[in-house]
C-alpha cells in the first residue's frame, strides 16, 4: 500500500511539471493583441535604445511598476523570461484591449486589483525602446 501511495505522488508530481512547462510555453508563445506580430531581438542589446527606454520607463511607468518588486502592478525584472517580446510591446501600445481580451492580461488585471494600466499613447519606437531597456534587466 505504501508503494502505491509513493508512486501516486511521483506520478502526480510528474504530471504537474509537464503541465507547468506546457503553461510556460503557452505564455511565451502568446503574442498578445495589437499591431506587433514579430519582434527580432538583436544581440548585443542596443544601449542607446535601452537608455531612451529607461528614461521613458522612469517618466511613465514607475508610478505603478518597480523593477525588482511588485507594486500597484507587477515587477518588471524577468518580464522577457515570462512573456514574449510581442506581448510586452502590445501591452505597452494597446493596454485597454489587451486587458479586456488577452487571457494573460485579464488574469493580471484580476491579480492586481482590477487596476487598469494607463494608456500612455506610446508610438511603436518608444515601446521598442522600453522593451530594449527591459532586456538590460534580465
Amino acid at each position: 500500500m505504501n508503494r502505491f501511495i509513493f508512486f501516486l505522488i511521483l506520478f502526480s508530481l510528474g504530471c504537474n511539471s509537464s503541465n507547468d512547462s506546457k503553461n510556460y510555453q503557452e505564455l511565451k508563445e502568446n503574442k498578445g493583441i495589437g499591431p506587433i506580430t514579430n519582434v527580432v531581438l538583436n544581440n548585443p542589446i542596443d544601449l542607446s535604445m535601452a537608455s531612451s527606454g529607461e528614461k521613458l520607463f522612469n517618466q511613465l511607468c514607475t508610478a505603478c511598476h518597480m523593477v525588482k518588486e511588485e507594486s500597484i502592478g507587477p515587477s518588471i525584472s524577468g518580464i522577457l523570461d515570462r512573456r514574449s517580446p510581442e506581448w510586452v510591446m502590445n501591452l505597452l501600445l494597446n493596454p485597454n484591449q489587451m486587458l479586456e481580451e488577452d487571457p494573460i492580461a485579464k488574469d493580471l488585471l484580476v491579480e492586481y486589483n482590477n487596476i487598469y494600466m494607463y494608456n500612455q499613447n506610446l508610438i511603436e519606437e518608444e515601446a521598442r525602446e522600453i522593451l530594449e531597456y527591459f532586456r538590460t534587466l534580465d
